[in-house]
């Protein structure tokens, strides 16, 4: 089963996806579906992406439970920010200099900031290994590089390398 279809489950979410996005059930609208879902999880089959090795799974469910704290307390920052109409937001640019080399890792670490509101992840500069931020209200360049090295970095680099 496996060859036919390398990746099941992500093909049976790829399906749902696709008909709860068409909102039909339609014959030609589950065929479709089908077929892009098989192919989709045909190529990512063939892909041959390296296994991850978690080192401390303990950790990872400290950090999620970090990253949902910090998402809900930037949400609240933001809406702040745009309720009160502050004049003098000034955003800007953070350079941090990483540590942390592993791909998954650095997803992990994209996903983390790009999900809190008010930061975005804006390039990776793998020679120099330095990440590339933007910040929405940017009051001091040192507490955002301390932030992203301890509570981000730090764990994933114990989970990851």
């Amino acid at each position: 089963m496996n060859r036919l279809v390398p990746h099941p489950l992500m093909a049976s979410f790829l399906l749902l996806a696709w008909l709860l996005l068409q909102q039909s059930l339609a014959p030609g609208t589950v065929l479709a579906g089908l077929v892009i879902a098989l192919g989709l999880a045909w190529a990512f089959g063939k892909l041959r992406a390296p296994s991850a090795r978690v080192r401390n799974a303990h950790l990872m469910v400290r950090l999620l439970l970090r990253v949902i704290r910090d998402i809900v307390r930037s949400n609240l920052a933001v809406a702040g920010i745009v309720m009160r109409r502050r004049v003098r937001v000034v955003s800007g640019f953070v350079e941090i200099p990483l540590e942390l080399t592993d791909p998954y890792g650095l997803a992990a670490l994209a996903c983390i900031i790009t999900s809190t509101p008010g930061t975005i992840w804006v390039d990776h500069d793998s020679r120099r290994n330095v990440l590339l931020i933007h910040v929405l209200d940017l009051v001091d360049e040192s507490v955002w590089i301390d932030t992203i090295k301890r509570r981000y970095e730090q764990p994933l680099k114990e989970i990851f390398q």
